[in-house]
C-alpha cells in the first residue's frame, strides 16, 4: 500500500489550496479514505471522510470550508481547502487501507 499526499504549502489567510493523495496497493475504489492533520506541538486530528458510495464526513470545525473528494479512475482523494486560517497550519495526512501517506505540509500565515 502506498498513499502520497501533495499540493502543500504557504498560503495566506483566506487562500486556499487543494491537497491530492495517490493511492496504490489496494482496491482503492472500495475503500473509505480519509484525511487528518497534526499541528505544531498538538495531537492528531481527524478532518474529513469518503466512503466508497461517495458520502463525507467532516468534522465540525472543517464544514463549509473543506470538501474532500475522490476520483476512483485516478485513485486520488482530493480536499479543497477555502478560507484558511492559522490554525489550519498542520501536517496533513491520507489514510486508507489501514496505512498513512507521509504527509504534507500547509501553512497558513501572511
Amino acid at each position: 500500500v502506498q498513499l502520497v499526499e501533495s499540493g502543500g504549502g504557504l498560503v495566506q489567510p483566506g487562500g486556499s489550496l487543494r491537497l491530492s493523495c495517490a493511492a496504490s496497493g489496494f482496491t482503492f475504489s472500495t475503500s473509505s479514505m480519509s484525511w487528518a492533520r497534526q499541528a505544531p506541538g498538538k495531537g492528531l486530528e481527524w478532518v474529513s471522510g469518503i466512503r466508497s458510495d461517495g458520502s463525507t464526513l467532516y468534522t465540525d470545525s472543517m464544514k463549509g470550508r473543506f470538501t474532500i473528494s475522490r476520483d476512483n479512475a485516478k485513485n486520488t482523494v482530493y480536499l479543497q481547502m477555502n478560507n484558511l486560517k492559522p490554525e489550519d497550519t498542520a501536517v496533513y495526512y491520507c489514510l486508507g487501507a489501514r496505512n498513512w501517506g507521509q504527509g504534507t505540509q500547509v501553512t497558513v500565515s501572511s
